[in-house]
């Protein structure tokens, strides 16, 4: 536990923080909300991994000294849209927000839901948690090389698991598009699933990441062929990226904040300002990495314009499989 020193150095901190926020919204003081805390509504089940992660973003900012709380609140169904409809349209008083992925951009261009990251104004990018190409076990290969040269001798041949319309489909549609393969993808309901068939060999490629994936990978039940990330994943050291290996993609389930369109500036920069303070925390940091994820922050303009090249790179690939029309 921090000390009483360090207690009253991060108070002095947060308040410089949460100033220089308010400030660059052209105002001296801290914006006036109609709540003392406010709602981050996460549109899945409570116990999936958006929850977990920010639960652990919540407790972080309950620690910190800010003048709002703020709550994670679960409204799962429709696959997340129920809650993005929801979160879309809350008044943008500053009082909800939405904890939003790429998901939003899959269910727009399969027709689910009529606006993706464009339905709301960004609050900030928050964290990244990198997918793995696992291979199974009895896999005819043991690196990305081996499985691209593989695949392209035998097309069509490769089984990859995906839930069909959803971001487990679109990095194998990524990855055929960047390498030139073609994959033979497979249907599955979920995540669970999905891990089941790679683990009895029912398929041949499944996407996994270092918080599901870790124990079956040490275990050598699952082949990290590459993990599609710019770096290397310190708890899998060995495993190369993509890019060393010639294959010019990332891919990660990529965590933000989003506020209701229309919210005012000064409300986006404070709640800005309060993650980004929350994502320099030390202990997150920690918490995080043991979840296999990462924290990336991007503040309201970087996040914009990082949605839009996210949307293009999602709305080329369903185009050119004709899943989506403009």
């Amino acid at each position: 536990m921090l000390n009483s020193r360090l207690s009253i150095f991060g108070a002095v901190a947060a308040g410089v923080m949460l100033a220089s926020s308010v400030a660059q919204a052209g105002s001296h003081s801290v914006p006036k909300l109609p709540c003392e805390t406010a709602q981050l509504i996460v549109p899945w089940k409570p116990g999936g991994g958006t929850q977990v992660l920010y639960a652990l973003v919540e407790k972080t900012i309950s620690e910190m000294d800010t003048p709002y709380n703020l709550k994670v609140v679960t409204v799962p169904g429709q696959g997340g849209n129920k809650g993005a409809k929801q979160a879309a349209k809350a008044k943008p008083d500053g009082c909800t927000l939405f904890a939003i992925h790429q998901s939003a951009i899959t269910s727009f261009l399969n027709g689910r839901i009529d606006f993706h990251y464009n339905g709301f104004d960004a609050v900030a990018n928050v964290t990244i948690t990198p997918d793995i190409v696992g291979a199974a076990a009895d896999a005819p290969f043991n690196s990305i090389e081996e499985m691209v040269s593989y695949a392209k001798a035998n097309p069509g041949q490769v089984t990859a698991g995906a839930t069909f319309g959803s971001t487990s489909h679109f990095i194998w549609l990524l990855l055929q598009k960047a390498t030139g393969v073609k994959l033979k993808l497979v249907p599955y309901d979920g995540t669970a699933e999905r891990m089941n068939a790679l683990l009895s060999g029912a398929i041949t490629l499944g996407a996994v990441n270092v918080a599901s994936g870790k124990k079956h990978l040490e275990a050598g039940t699952i082949k990290a062929l590459a993990i599609a990330n710019d770096n290397r994943d310190p708890q899998l050291p060995n495993t190369p990226t993509l890019k060393e290996r010639g294959i010019d993609m990332s891919f990660a389930l990529e965590r933000g904040v989003v506020a209701p369109k229309g919210t005012p500036k000064e409300i986006i920069d404070m709640w800005a300002g309060i993650i980004k303070q929350a994502v320099d925390n030390p202990s997150l940091q920690k918490a995080m990495a043991a979840k296999g994820t990462g924290l990336r922050y991007q503040g309201p303009e970087e996040f914009t314009a990082y949605s839009r090249d996210l949307y293009k790179a999602y709305e080329a690939v369903a185009i050119e499989i004709g899943m989506y029309k403009k």
